[in-house]
């Protein structure tokens, strides 16, 4: 096998590729509702934000970032502070290779390990693919946003999914940065299985 997909935590240099991936969404779809493409600087701050404290995860092909997955503040009172949105995209280029599919579970896993109990996604529809990902993944579509986005000449449909990582405890722990997991052996464990079957499924095709 000529080359590895690798999925590990985000470094700053990955931000310009992650940019570059969120980019066409940006301009050609209403996957994000934002208009404009931000500047590197602007995304770059974006990251460094969320990286404080929720995980980032990218996977990578020869230094080129095929696409990436992250969490990140639900809402900002404290009663919230067990529950945390996620966000993935993967470029055109590496569509069809799981890669989705690997973040995600890697990054569900990770949200775990953390001590986060409520997981929340929204997906502007059509989008099947998006869709598939979610409840191939375990989540529940719990609701519908009708008409709540406006681009590209029309309005849009957002829907939303749910899932509960574990039992929801009774005297619930806060959970603890990206930066404050402890179990460094079940953090490599959980890239390592990601990686395992990106790479078992290339060894296939």
């Amino acid at each position: 096998m000529d080359t590895l997909l690798n999925v590990r935590l985000v470094k700053p240099d990955d931000y310009a590729g992650m940019l570059k991936v969120y980019k066409p969404n940006v301009l050609h779809t209403a996957i994000t509702f934002e208009y404009e493409v931000p500047s590197l600087e602007e995304y770059s701050k974006r990251i460094s934000n969320i990286i404080t404290h929720y995980p980032c995860l990218v996977c990578e092909e020869n230094g080129v970032v095929a696409g990436f997955a992250y969490a990140g503040l639900f809402r900002v009172k404290d009663a919230y502070q067990w529950s945390t949105e996620t966000t993935i995209y993967v470029s055109e280029v590496f569509q069809k290779r799981g890669i989705a599919r690997a973040l995600y579970d890697a990054l569900l896993s990770v949200l775990e390990l953390q001590g986060f109990v409520n997981v929340y996604a929204a997906v502007t529809i059509p989008n099947p693919a998006s869709e598939r990902l979610h409840t191939s993944s375990g989540f529940a579509e719990i609701g519908l946003f009708e008409k709540i986005g406006f681009k590209q000449g029309k309005w849009h449909d957002l829907k939303w999914y749910e899932m509960y990582l574990v039992e929801h405890p009774k005297e619930p722990v806060p959970p603890v940065s990206i930066h404050q997991v402890k179990d460094a052996e079940a953090f490599a464990e959980i890239l390592n299985r990601a990686n395992k079957a990106l790479n078992d499924r290339a060894e296939l095709n």
